[in-house]
């Protein structure tokens, strides 16, 4: 038998074993990139919720801070006293706003209702004068890992 007149035409292409292989390969590399952006989008809003959380610690700071020194032994606030009544540093000994953060007036402020702050004053000395240490603490709830202390002192 001759081969004559008969041409040989070779094919290119991809078996299926091929096929399959390369999908394996782009799927595995599709749930690693989803991976990477899922964790991206997470991690982005921690920025802004530490802007908002310094910037609720340092009001509270600003706030504390302009009232006056507190009289020795006082270590809180009066009977009947609400933080639009503090008159001194100690009165905010023991703050705990859990269910956001509040303006003065005890009023929760809109949008940040997932912050906690917490506020201790305490009695100590600073080169020998007296002095009240007070640590604002905030958190937030999204985040566990999440606490931003800011501590100043007051002199009297």
């Amino acid at each position: 038998m001759s081969m004559a007149g008969y041409s040989r035409t070779f094919q290119c292409g991809a078996t299926l074993v091929e096929l399959i292989i390369s999908i394996v390969v782009l799927s595995v590399s599709a749930v690693g990139i989803m991976m990477l952006i899922t964790q991206t989008t997470i991690s982005s809003a921690n920025p802004m919720i530490r802007a908002q959380g310094t910037a609720i610690a340092q009001a509270y700071m600003e706030e504390i801070l302009s009232k006056r020194y507190p009289a020795p032994g006082d270590n809180g606030p009066e009977t009947g006293e609400s933080r639009s009544t503090y008159d001194d540093v100690a009165d905010y000994n023991g703050l705990s706003d859990t269910t956001g953060a509040r303006n003065h007036d005890g009023t929760v402020i809109s949008g940040l209702e997932g912050y906690n702050v917490a506020v201790s004053v305490s009695s100590t000395t600073l080169n020998g004068s007296a002095a009240r240490r007070i640590l604002v603490t905030v958190t937030y709830d999204g985040l566990s890992q999440f606490s931003l202390p800011l501590a100043a002192y007051r002199l009297l």
